[in-house]
């Protein structure tokens, strides 16, 4: 899953959408009423409607549409009807400005949880501790969750883990909703 973090289509700032309960082909075309243009898509093996692994079909899409000058964020909620579940990891937001990746959770047409991986501790939507116990538990939050060398004398940099602490969260994430890993069957389809 982290493999799809950093960079993983040069030269665009991707969002990656994966929706449990709508099938894949309603998720690309979903995506293209909001405007955006997947750039791959698919599911992981297995899934007569193009979903995979625990009925989870994906895509990957253009953070913004520079085309039309459309630079807002994309409301999620029309692509979730009733029994229907999305993760959204926005990969970089924007990475001229180093803000870090975000998550968000849709269901049943629902905010159900969203933050940014800068600060977890400021989770909100309808539930904001929706993953609090798998969080608390990977120590992502909570008692532990601070580097233990932040104020550290011996030049300690945090940064030097940043990734792999990220690494970390979206492996929490990931589990606590049995999203399929990486490498996916994905299919290309307009050019990167």
């Amino acid at each position: 899953m982290t493999s799809w973090m950093h960079d993983s289509f040069p030269g665009h700032e991707v969002n990656i959408v994966l929706a449990r309960g709508l099938p894949l082909d309603a998720l690309t075309a979903g995506l293209r009423e909001l405007r955006r243009e997947p750039l791959a898509h698919g599911g992981a093996e297995g899934g007569d409607d193009g979903t995979g692994a625990g009925g989870w079909a994906w895509a990957v899409h253009d953070m913004v549409n520079e085309e039309i000058e459309d630079y807002n964020g994309v409301d999620y909620r029309r692509l979730c009807p009733q029994g229907t579940e999305l993760v959204v990891f926005e990969t970089e937001p924007c990475s001229a400005k180093a803000h870090g990746p975000s998550f968000e959770y849709h269901r049943d047409g629902r905010l159900v949880l969203a933050f940014s991986f800068e600060n977890i501790g400021q989770r909100v939507g309808e539930n904001p501790d929706h993953l609090s116990a798998e969080l608390l538990a990977a120590g992502l939050i909570g008692p532990g969750a601070e580097c233990e060398e932040a104020d550290a004398k011996d030049g300690h940099d945090c940064f030097d883990h940043h990734y792999d602490d990220e690494d970390r969260l979206v492996r929490t994430i990931a589990g606590a909703f049995g999203l399929p890993s990486p490498p996916l069957a994905r299919k290309v389809v307009s050019g990167a």
